[in-house]
């Protein structure tokens, strides 16, 4: 074992010093793509490898998506490491998906030495102005450490700046030379988040108005939730009889199987849902941005001034009328906002009982698969018939399953199809970027095995997966164990759909040439099978579940499916994923 005890008076390498600090913060694992810009650090983790680890990824955004999702699993800071130039600009994508769904996250960045700063030296980037920070860039805060002794401060303002408020990234740059220096200073103590809390007469106002409503909605959602504060939410539902969505790619907010729950507001949300929310005359709008993807392109709600009553709550006072003009806008954090509605005192009798239960009603209704006009249940979808495949998923995924998927069309069986029981359970379970990432699903899934030892299921599309798929000797190399539904129609979904209903003769750059998922995944040391019906899937996913290595199922699907007038009409026109 290694003695990691040091005097107060002693120095340290400031690379020893950093991981140190990172314990100190309660990091149990870093994720990255080593670099010799900081070889001090590499050094500082095998000498305190008993008490954190380091995960080698093999791309920095793959690293850098894991790092995303610890942050989203922990409610703190997931922590990344890449080299300078190259290294920092391939991280880009998970900081900005990080920035985008207000997840607490520190990159840390090994950079040129000092003396060769402004020379464009070799891999050298300006990294505060290639991050930001600002409210359209990648990070809340960018900030190079000079000084050895003032690692400690850094990294403890790092992580108080990711956690705080709005949830987000902070990008540390490392000098190497700085790193290799000795310092004397010792880690500060773990940093909490601070705790924005209700205003007394908000809340009063809030109240008069539930009392005054006919037709409200909740929306639920966004960064900083926890189980108390969920179920805090479940509470104040219940007292009050509220309908509830949960934000786009939120799904695991509130539990699916409560009888206030109403579906997803989010990419193809259920059109009864999208009316009942531009008929309700208040919509409290609990945690989530109210962005382009939850609002379908802000035409649910009117901009800038709602028809309907707006009561926004947030833990960025920033966020609060920015898009939205909110009739009653409150600053607090999710859990503070939650205990205090579920303190407000509810009427013995409430005139909306009835809308909230049609509201539930409708949930369930859309949950039965609906035959696409010209399509039968087979050919829709080739020989295999995806609304069952995820019904397989709901009866055999234990409850506490984390599900993961990036971007694409092919997320939208999941969105549709499968029930989260929330966090009320005491789990999270949805790990699913809002920013419209590809590659996300695959290396999110294998931080949270790695991180959870729970069972974690990703969805994935033929063109998603092929931005990431490489991670999969990441999770075999760390023993981490996921099962990969790999839906394979041979184009990019997103884009081909777009493309036939602007350009429907012009189809171009979107078709793609596939290797053998099965294979390539029993190189990587996984299990591959093929399906190519229905009747297939359930056996496979048994055996999946029931072995210990990981297993990649490759589903061959009709690309028709995606190219229907039904399935157009039913989709929003906010494109799901970079074009």
């Amino acid at each position: 074992m290694t003695d990691t005890t040091s005097s107060p008076l002693s120095d340290q390498m400031a690379g020893h010093l950093l991981v140190e600090c990172l314990i100190a913060q309660g990091v149990t694992h870093a994720f990255g793509v080593p670099g010799e810009s900081y070889l001090a650090v590499l050094d500082g983790f095998h000498h305190y490898r008993d008490q954190i680890q380091f995960v080698t990824c093999r791309q920095e955004g793959g690293a850098a998506y894991m790092a995303d999702a610890q942050g989203r699993l922990t409610g703190r800071p997931g922590v990344c490491f890449v080299t300078r130039g190259p290294g920092a600009t391939n991280a880009s994508i998970g900081v900005h998906t990080a920035f985008q769904d207000s997840t607490p996250m520190v990159l840390l960045v090994g950079d040129v030495a000092s003396d060769t700063r402004d020379r464009e030296a070799f891999q050298e980037v300006d990294f505060c102005a290639f991050f930001g920070p600002s409210t359209k860039g990648m990070a809340k805060r960018v900030e190079r450490i000079d000084h050895p002794e003032r690692i400690p401060e850094y990294v403890a303002r790092a992580f108080a700046t990711a956690m705080n408020g709005r949830p987000g990234p902070v990008v540390l740059v490392l000098p190497e030379d700085m790193l290799v220096q000795r310092a004397k200073a010792r880690p500060l103590r773990q940093t909490q988040a601070v705790q924005a809390s209700s205003a007394p007469e908000a809340l009063s106002q809030l109240h008069q108005m539930l009392l005054q409503a006919q037709r409200p909605f909740v929306i639920a959602g966004g960064g900083g939730w926890t189980v108390q504060s969920a179920q805090a939410l479940e509470h104040f539902a219940e007292q009050w009889q509220l309908p509830v969505g949960n934000a786009f790619r939120f799904q695991d907010t509130f539990d699916n199987f409560h009888p206030c729950y109403a579906g997803d507001v989010g990419i193809g949300i259920n059109p009864k849902l999208a009316q009942r929310i531009k008929d309700s005359d208040l919509i409290l709008a609990i945690g989530p941005r109210l962005g382009e993807m939850t609002t379908s392109g802000y035409t649910l709600i009117d901009l800038p001034q709602p028809r309907q009553k707006l009561v926004h709550i947030h833990a960025s006072a920033e966020e609060l009328n920015r898009v939205y003009q909110a009739d009653l806008a409150i600053c607090a954090t999710m859990n503070a906002a939650a205990r205090s509605l579920q303190a407000l005192s509810a009427p013995a009798s409430l005139p909306w009982q009835a809308w909230t239960q049609a509201a539930q009603a409708d949930y369930l209704a859309n949950l039965e698969p609906q035959a696409l006009p010209g399509l039968d249940k087979e050919s829709s979808n080739g020989l295999v018939h995806m609304p069952e495949v995820v019904s397989v998923l709901q009866r055999h995924l234990p409850a506490n399953a984390v599900l993961t998927n990036g971007a694409g069309n092919f997320a939208s069986w999941m969105h549709r199809y499968y029930r989260h029981h929330g966090l009320q359970k005491g789990f999270k379970t949805q790990l699913a970027p809002t920013v419209g990432a590809m590659g996300y699903g695959v290396p999110a899934g294998i931080a949270a095995a790695i991180l959870t030892g729970r069972v974690v299921l990703t969805m994935a599309g033929d063109g998603d997966f092929l931005m990431n798929g490489q991670e999969l000797a990441t999770a075999v190399q760390h023993g981490a164990k996921t099962i990969v539904l790999l839906l394979n129609n041979g184009m990019y979904g997103t884009i081909r759909m777009h493309q036939e209903r602007d350009f429907p003769t012009h189809n171009m750059g979107s078709h793609l040439h596939n290797p053998n998922f099965a294979a390539l995944a029993q190189a990587y040391g996984y299990v591959g099978v093929r399906i190519d019906c229905t009747e297939d899937f359930e056996p496979a996913l048994l055996a999946a579940l029931a072995r210990s290595q990981g297993t990649l199922i490759e589903i061959m699907l009709n690309p028709e499916v995606i190219t229907t007038r039904t399935t157009l009409s039913a989709i929003t026109s906010a494109a799901l994923q970079r074009k």
